[in-house]
């Protein structure tokens, strides 16, 4: 398992003072029952992907009081309430979806058993990781299918926080892009890196007599091989396609555009390396690329795509939307009524429907108490999966690798026209068969 630093102050405030107020009636033990859900989809989602559920179960380890920590919180915090944070361990049951899991609207994408007080100190650590990864792995999703196939470089690491960049990284990888340019994902989650070049590097081999193009491509294409992809826009295009290829020669590996119209360029560029004889030289265009940037390049002869501060915001939608609620306290079903805040009490469990082509009918959320509900002529997959009992991971939970591919037969498996770009409602219907 991957180490992690300690986490225990990723959290808000007001669960600790809970905590505090909790010890002194008694409520802190009681058992209780937590679900992570959103109410709905970000405006013109049609399907969310769930992703950091693996993230979250590595910080749980390092969800540890230590004597810095606590040291922190004297100001606020008796000495009971400190005592017990000091020994601190999460002794309860995790159950969610899996990563590369689709979910809906209402869909019981994280379950929480445990005491009150051991709970609900977990809250801001579960939302951030899921609600930030989910969204980037969403905007991921949506630009892998847009894509069509050709591969999508992530390199928004210049556009985020350092440790958001990371976990932007994985949770695009996982989403189906092929690589990263950051290096800590690499090294951290094994996701395969890609990275030539900058403006940088050919506005620094300017001389007394001005600009020398050549001459840093010859450096790149030394320490690179002529495999390596040259970026050909710092100056004039055309000018820098003819010279990419007279220093590399027609087996260069790629030229990328990162400004100006990419359909038109791509489709010049194309015709410029065909006539110099790189014809297997592949197009790489980058520059503020979202879905609908990649969708409306289908056509045009574009080999791979780069892709940063758009998915690292989720591409218009930076949150995944979800709530960390109470639903069950000594088994009693409790809920929340405050207008458009609903949440449905009681513990629950969820299906997916699907006909025996693969394609999803529905799902089926219902009480985790009860049989899972008939689908006469359906067939009806089970939803959640243990992650953590007795306060410890379970074996053999999937891997980054098992999630991607999970995620890929998924999106195969939605409605044709859930996978489209334009609004509508959640490609798949939620039902709850609730008390």
């Amino acid at each position: 398992m991957v180490s992690i630093d300690n986490t225990a102050l990723f959290t808000d405030r007001y669960e600790l003072t809970m905590v505090s107020a909790a010890l002194r009636d008694g409520t802190a033990q009681r058992p209780c029952t937590f679900e992570v859900f959103a109410r709905r989809l970000p405006d013109g989602r049609r399907y969310g992907v769930v992703a950091g559920t693996g993230r979250l179960v590595e910080a749980l380890a390092g969800f540890r009081f230590d004597a810095d920590r606590l040291a922190a919180l004297k100001e606020f915090l008796e000495p009971d309430t400190l005592t017990w944070l000091g020994d601190y361990r999460f002794s309860g049951s995790i159950d969610g979806y899996r990563e590369g899991e689709l979910f809906f609207p209402g869909s019981p994408v994280l379950t929480v058993r445990g005491t009150f007080a051991e709970a609900v100190v977990l809250e801001t650590l579960v939302l951030s990781i899921l609600n930030h990864d989910s969204a980037v792995a969403s905007a991921a999703a949506r630009m892998v299918s847009a894509a069509a196939g050709r591969p999508i470089i992530e390199m928004g690491s210049r556009r985020t926080h350092e440790s958001a960049a990371v976990a932007s990284a994985r949770a695009a990888y996982l989403a189906g892009m092929a690589s990263t340019s950051n290096l800590e994902a690499t090294r951290r989650y094994g996701v395969p890196g890609a990275g030539t070049s900058a403006h940088s590097f050919t506005l620094a081999h300017t001389g007394p007599d001005g600009p020398d193009e050549r001459a840093a491509f010859a450096a790149q294409v030394d320490a690179l091989g002529v495999g390596t992809t040259l970026l050909v826009d710092t100056y004039d295009i055309t000018r820098g396609v003819a010279t990419a290829v007279e220093v590399a020669g027609t087996g260069l590996g790629g030229v990328r555009i990162d400004s100006g119209d990419l359909g038109v360029l791509a489709r010049q560029v194309r015709a410029q390396l065909d006539d110099l004889g790189a014809t297997s030289t592949r197009i790489v265009v980058s520059g503020d690329l979202d879905e609908y940037g990649i969708a409306a390049l289908r056509a045009e002869p574009v080999d791979a795509y780069g892709v940063g501060t758009q998915l690292v915001t989720g591409s218009g939608a930076p949150t995944a939307g979800m709530v960390y609620k109470l639903v069950e306290v000594d088994g009693i079903g409790v809920a929340k009524r405050a207008s458009h805040k609903e949440s449905r009490g009681g513990r629950k469990a969820a299906v997916r429907t699907a006909r025996d082509t693969g394609t999803i009918v529905e799902e089926i959320v219902y009480s985790a108490d009860a049989e899972p509900p008939s689908t006469p002529g359906l067939s009806a997959r089970p939803l959640q999966i243990p992650l953590v009992r007795d306060g410890e991971p379970v074996a053999d939970l999937p891997t980054l690798e098992e999630g991607r591919a999970h995620l890929a037969d998924a999106l195969v498996s939605l409605p044709w026209e859930g996978l489209g770009l334009s609004s509508g409602d959640p490609a798949v219907p939620t039902r709850f068969v609730l008390p």
